[in-house]
């Protein structure tokens, strides 16, 4: 196994930074993926982590020995790419084989290693085709037979399942993690699709625009996302993002906007610095509750739910779910529930929520806050640092 260490490692291309002094230290057996948007980097990275690309800054460490400067070959690290990359001319057998081949390895090893793989990934029967004769999935099954036959230290999957379509990416994605929990092996995932990494990852890694926004656990960066970025992502729907104020009302911080009045359960006797303050409320869709109250209302601790207030716009019907899409003064918010649900397009409809379920993030950089009270007892709402690691 290999445990990885990137330390502040940058990328530039001409004036642009595709990755901007990320670090990350990746332990043995882990399974990290590397999640984000297009263009944010995660690519980048991984080549950089190969050895196919060099970085302009920082430095990339296995089991400790600084690789930086070291070439691909020297790494002990395999990759498998977007595309299947095989040889149409092999058999599968003849291309799971290639990588020992190259090495000269003795061929009674080789077909030895060959037929192992191929128990592992369900390709015994498959070893005299071509690839032409495999489905997609059995291809991919195959380039990641050819990395796994090399044994190496850890493996880099720089988007594997994008070729494929919706059945065969669920089935490959049960695959793969079956696979890391049978080896043990480090894991290098990188994607674009949340549901691949919330439930194939130990570790989630956000990227965007070439810098890390938060890493933790699948758990952690959905419940506790460090920034607006982070919680506009991860979701489907993804989390409501609404620009209210604070405001101090029957000794509770509550956030308004038109059509909210949501208490945030934080007790306070005065606002101090926090009234007035500009923020972004977060609520994920799953959390919000129809209700016919017209205000605020009390649980059985005393603590206040949610109101929301708007108007139904739109119904999406998923067979057991229902996502009804509310417009709120300006804003527009996305309501996740069982069907049947009741929501009709038209209707007015009022909302709760609980305190505990809300998220705040400050408007101008994005961050998390997080309620800190003061020796005075006024309290400050300051940002989340940069990033937030667990």
């Amino acid at each position: 196994m290999s445990r990885i260490t990137v330390e502040n490692v940058t990328r530039r291309y001409g004036g642009t930074k595709a990755v901007d002094g990320v670090s990350l230290d990746i332990a043995d057996g882990e399974f990290l993926v590397l999640l984000g948007p297009s263009g944010c980097g995660k690519s980048t990275l991984l080549r950089a982590i190969a050895g196919l690309l060099a970085p302009s800054e920082g430095r990339i460490l296995v089991d400790g020995r600084d690789v930086t400067d070291i070439p691909a070959r020297g790494r002990d690290l395999a990759m498998v790419f977007q595309s299947y990359a095989l040889y149409p001319h092999l058999t599968v057998a003849r291309n799971i084989g290639f990588p020992l081949r190259a090495r000269r390895v003795r061929r009674a090893e080789i077909r030895q290693r060959v037929t192992e793989v191929a128990e592992i990934l369900d390709l015994s029967a498959l070893l005299d085709r071509r690839p032409r004769e495999l489905s997609g999935g059995q291809r991919q099954r195959v380039a990641l037979g050819r990395a796994l036959v090399r044994d190496p230290g850890a493996f880099l999957m720089d988007e594997p399942l994008s070729n494929l379509d919706a059945q065969l990416r669920t089935a490959t994605r049960t695959e793969i993690t079956e696979l890391h929990r049978r080896l043990g092996r480090t894991f290098i995932y990188v994607t674009h699709d949340q549901v691949e990494a919330m439930t194939m990852a130990t570790s989630v890694a956000v990227l965007n625009k070439g810098r890390l926004e938060q890493i933790g656990s699948p758990t952690d960066v959905y419940d506790q996302p460090a920034s607006a970025f982070v919680a506009a992502f991860l979701g489907s729907p993804p989390m409501n993002l609404l620009d209210a104020e604070l405001a101090l009302r029957d000794g509770q911080l509550h956030a308004v906007a038109p059509g909210v009045n949501v208490a945030l359960g934080i007790e306070t006797t005065t606002a101090g610095t926090a009234a007035g303050r500009a923020i972004q409320l977060g609520i994920r869709p799953e959390h919000l509750v129809a209700t016919t109250a017209t205000a605020v209302v009390a649980d059985s601790t005393g603590a206040g739910h949610a109101g929301l207030r708007g108007t139904i716009r739109t119904v999406e019907n998923l067979g057991s779910e229902e996502i009804a899409h509310c417009v709120l003064g300006t804003a527009e918010v996305r309501v996740r529930a069982r069907r049947p649900a009741g929501f009709t397009a038209g209707d007015a409809i009022t909302l709760d929520v609980r305190p505990e379920h809300t998220h705040l993030f400050d408007r101008d950089s994005g961050r998390r806050l997080a309620w800190q009270p003061d020796e005075d007892q006024a309290g400050s709402i300051p940002s989340a640092r940069v990033p937030v690691t667990t």
